[in-house]
């Protein structure tokens, strides 16, 4: 015979299962990383900097995550839904800086700031934007570095400069825009390493 005890578990159970069975199922989240970089053209002449290290940038909370942010209308900040980053916006810009001065050769020891190794100047700076914008109804990658080149040894600011890319995007779906940020990433990479290498 049932006692009382054992009946209420078997309730219990029973309502518990049927609440997991009603409950929505979460979609999958979709992971998505800058798309590689194009081969480089060879340098034109090396860097007087043999050692660079290259830092995160620093970022406003918004754009410091794994969120794809899109601004639909005026200064709205939201994100792409079921989708993320593989990084956060900042460490993708670090990596993607990274890749884009290896490829160029004109300084022959790079480090990110997540290794500890000795360098001669450092690339730092903020993220001030990393998104796509509606404007006049369509979709724009905006991308805006604040870069720093800084001596190492004494600390002293060798130089600085803004650098903004907008990219269209072809479409609006998801696998598009983050197309337009590999592109848009690219060409803002290649102009902080051409700046980079005329520094002295």
């Amino acid at each position: 015979m049932m006692t009382p005890l054992l009946r209420s578990a078997l309730v219990a159970a029973s309502l518990a299962l049927t609440a997991c069975s009603i409950l929505p199922k979460a979609d999958p989240l979709a992971v998505y990383r800058l798309p590689p970089l194009a081969s480089a053209a060879a340098p034109v002449s090396a860097s007087p900097y043999r050692a660079l290290r290259i830092a995160t940038p620093t970022a406003s909370r918004s754009i410091d995550s794994e969120r794809i942010l899109v601004l639909p209308e005026g200064d709205v900040v939201k994100s792409y839904a079921g989708v993320r980053w593989s990084d956060p916006a900042p460490q993708l810009l670090r990596d993607r800086l990274l890749d884009a001065f290896q490829a160029d050769g004109r300084f022959p020891r790079l480090s990110g700031d997540n290794a500890n190794i000795a360098a001669e100047v450092e690339l730092n700076g903020a993220l001030l934007a990393f998104q796509t914008e509606y404007r006049n109804g369509q979709p724009k990658v905006v991308i805006v570095y604040e870069a720093r080149l800084v001596d190492t040894s004494t600390r002293q600011q060798l130089a600085a400069r803004r650098f903004a890319v907008v990219e269209p995007v072809a479409g609006s779906k998801v696998p598009e825009v983050v197309s337009a940020f590999g592109s848009a990433s690219a060409r803002l990479a290649g102009d902080v390493v051409a700046w980079a290498a005329t520094v002295r």
